[in-house]
């Protein structure tokens, strides 16, 4: 790891500050007594966060947004031809991507590193709640804002952090590691990796990387995860799942409407105990999963049962995870990040396995051409659970347009192969028009894409 030398009297100027892993690094910082400052093309939720604890926040990318600051931190998404970087490199500051300066600061913490392609800010937000319940005020960074704390980061007293670690562009090999989880892996970051063994080597350096002191939790429900466990050096790691296999197995799983009940068997050390009657208010068996992880690294930490067993009563959920918008006569509007086949599906079987008679309609945006047409077979067929497909336009993400991308022909495959109803969606009053002739009573809608979708949705509140 980079030793990077930072004194009270530095302005670390964040570059990219609105993104919800920067925001939060910038949060924690300002909090330990640091000056900080950061600019984004745009302002948004994350940014406002920053703003209200004193950050200050430039609009736009310019060259005198820099002129005091001594220390740049730069997003992963931030390109080397940004304005702001071109000036930092004339000027010779040191530049440091996220993960080298959150490395730094959490250095002096013990650590837990949640990853994997789907689940992380779940469980995250999970071990946070469950720490914080034990009274061990844990430092947080999540990738998503966690309802009881209004917030996606936290400075805690304690000596436990618990980080959201993202495996994206293979920054969280970064990060100094005590305990970790592994959710799952997927075919997910290929444009940075290049192809899926790269991927998989990366992972097999992380779970490598546990200290003999800690242990890694992994998931064995993953296929691709089971082969790579054959590869890791020493057996430093305890599994979860279904499976019977796993050293938390998870057992007697009765799903409910807004929640979750499930008994865990923990098979360790040549000993068996059960633990009954774990209450979740999550929905879907990928949150079971979730929790499941959490309940392991907690357990392993020492965390009496009864402790664990509240917290997860008492837990409140992730902002855009499910997250209930409005209800109009009996129709619930729902917003979820979902933005990649497998958690699609996920979200919508989760749905359907607990409203089997209501009807449900998904608007989804696509987030990405690069990751539509990779995965162009996964997504045609990941809607078999929903009842009507409202299909909107491209969210590019900063990708230039592809025009092999047809929306029309990614309507037909989706309509084929998911065996649903699709329909083009050209921007918020056709969507707006569509709810208005076509809700009748007792439908599910959700939103779901990592890009504007989310505003759409909480827009149709005051349109309806």
């Amino acid at each position: 790891m980079k030793n990077i030398n930072i004194g009270k009297k530095e302005t670390i100027h964040f570059i990219g500050i609105g993104g919800i892993g920067m925001s939060g690094l910038a949060q924690i910082m300002k909090i330990m007594g640091f000056n900080v400052q950061g600019s984004d093309l745009s302002q948004n939720k994350n940014s406002d966060n920053c703003k209200k604890i004193g950050i200050k926040i430039l609009k736009g990318h310019l060259k005198k947004n820099i002129n005091k600051a001594t220390i740049i931190v730069k997003s992963s998404a931030i390109k080397n031809n940004n304005i702001e970087i071109i000036e930092a490199k004339k000027k010779k500051l040191p530049i440091y991507a996220r993960a080298e300066m959150l490395a730094n600061v959490v250095s002096l913490k013990k650590n837990i590193i949640i990853t994997g392609s789907h689940g992380k800010t779940t469980t995250t937000s999970l071990v946070a709640k469950i720490l914080s319940e034990a009274n061990l005020d844990p430092t947080i960074i999540n990738g998503g804002v966690i309802n009881s704390i209004k917030s996606n980061a936290k400075f805690g007293k304690g000596e436990w952090a618990v980080l959201e670690a993202d495996e994206s562009d293979g920054s969280f090999l970064k990060l100094p590691i005590n305990y970790s989880v592994v959710t799952n892996i997927d075919y997910e970051h290929l444009d940075y990796y290049k192809n899926y063994k790269n991927l998989e080597k990366a992972f097999i350096k992380f779970i490598n990387k546990t200290p003999p002191i800690g242990k890694s939790i992994v998931c064995i429900e993953d296929l691709k995860l089971r082969k790579i466990l054959k590869k890791i050096k020493s057996k430093n790691y305890l599994t979860y799942g279904f499976n019977k296999k796993s050293n938390f197995e998870i057992t007697n799983v009765k799903l409910k409407i807004n929640s979750s009940k499930f008994d865990i068997k923990i098979k360790n050390y040549g000993k068996i105990s059960i633990i009954k009657n774990f209450l979740l208010n999550l929905i879907g068996r990928y949150n079971i999963l979730n929790a499941t992880a959490a309940i392991a690294i907690c357990i392993n930490l020492g965390v009496k049962v009864n402790t664990i067993k509240k917290a997860l009563k008492k837990f409140s959920g992730v902002q855009r995870r499910m997250t209930k918008i409005f209800e109009i006569n009996q129709k619930e509007f729902y917003d979820d990040y979902a933005h990649h086949p497998t958690e699609i599906s996920a979200v919508l079987s989760g749905i359907k396995d607990v409203n089997t008679n209501r009807k449900i309609i998904s608007v989804f945006q696509p987030h990405r051409y690069t990751r539509i047409k990779s995965l162009k077979k996964e997504f045609a067929s990941c809607f078999s659970d929903t009842d009507i497909v409202l299909l909107c336009p491209m969210y590019a993400a900063g990708e230039p347009r592809d025009p092999s991308y047809n929306t029309n022909n990614f309507a037909k495959q989706i309509a084929l192969k998911s065996k649903t109803q699709v329909i083009i969606i050209e921007d918020i009053l056709e969507l707006k028009k569509f709810f208005q002739k076509n809700l009748i009573k007792d439908e599910l809608i959700i939103g779901m894409g990592a890009g504007s979708i989310s505003k759409w949705m909480h827009d149709l509140k005051d349109k309806l």
